[in-house]
């Protein structure tokens, strides 16, 4: 188990999947063991996988300071990483959350970034968050599904305000998925242990993010971005991530039919055959 130490001494553990070069990938939730990105529909095939824990998730230990959980906090942890690594530049895959950290990332160390693609990243890092509506509106796609009419009360309420989030998650979990399938529901019921509720609550409070200067940085980022977005997805709809991709400057833009929030579950084939094609031009 490959580990490496954080500026301030917190131990931090990353994970191998595959062979070739590598590709660091960062993980959302926020703040969600890597554990659930698999090996990414089967990426690993292309490229070795580097997952990150996380401070306090996975396997990664507890930092001293929980303030250090917050999305700033941690570009330094990624960075850390490549050095470990040995990496001049590096490609980077971020997942939801974790694309505001890459994004971060990506502000304070331009050079060190050689492709970046954002999965389904809310572009919160950008002062671009996915609003209620948004979120309704994808969940609205769904009234042909069998489980629509017990499962939409349920999601409206929570992103209301109208009942608790987390109330009865599994009811409403399935418009997180472009199909409900056994797959999906052991997807979701591996939550419950793989993210760090402290932490989830830290990463993206008040400092976390500077909007004006991230997308300063990110107009004159140099390396392509791509910006992968899902048809079904509300967090972000593929219109709010299409404006996230317009903020830099060799940035592409794609939606997965049939696709939610986690694409690589929903159809392994088109997601790796899109991203991997990304990766592998120079």
């Amino acid at each position: 188990m490959p580990t490496f130490t954080a500026p301030d001494g917190t131990e931090l553990v990353y994970h191998l999947k595959g062979q070739g070069e590598p590709l660091v990938v960062l993980p959302g939730g926020p703040m969600r063991a890597s554990e659930y990105l698999g090996d990414l529909g089967g990426l690993d095939v292309h490229r070795q996988l580097v997952l990150l824990d996380l401070r306090g998730t996975g396997q990664s230990a507890v930092p001293r300071d929980p303030g250090t959980y917050r999305c700033d906090w941690l570009v330094d942890d990624v960075e850390a990483l490549r050095v470990r690594l040995g990496l001049d530049r590096m490609d980077v895959l971020a997942h939801s959350a974790g694309g505001s950290l890459a994004m971060r990332y990506a502000a304070a160390y331009p050079e060190r970034v050689a492709r970046l693609a954002l999965i389904t990243a809310t572009p919160w890092a950008v002062g671009m968050p996915a609003t209620v509506e948004d979120r309704l509106e994808a969940a609205r796609l769904r009234e042909g599904e069998p489980w629509f009419e017990d499962a939409y009360p349920a999601f409206e309420a929570a992103w209301t305000g109208q009942g608790p989030e987390d109330d009865d998650m599994m009811t409403y979990a399935p418009f997180f998925y472009g199909r409900w399938d056994a797959a999906a529901r052991a997807h979701m019921a591996a939550d419950e242990h793989q993210v760090n509720e402290e932490a989830s609550e830290v990463y993206g409070s008040e400092g976390a993010y500077d909007p004006p200067a991230t997308r300063a940085a990110l107009a004159e980022l140099d390396a392509p971005v791509l910006v992968y977005a899902s048809e079904l997805d509300g967090g972000p709809r593929p219109a709010l991530a299409r404006r996230a991709a317009g903020l830099f400057l060799h940035a592409e833009f794609v939606v997965q039919p049939g696709g939610g929030h986690y694409p690589w579950l929903d159809d392994p084939e088109w997601f790796v055959g899109r991203v991997a094609e990304f990766f592998a031009r120079r």
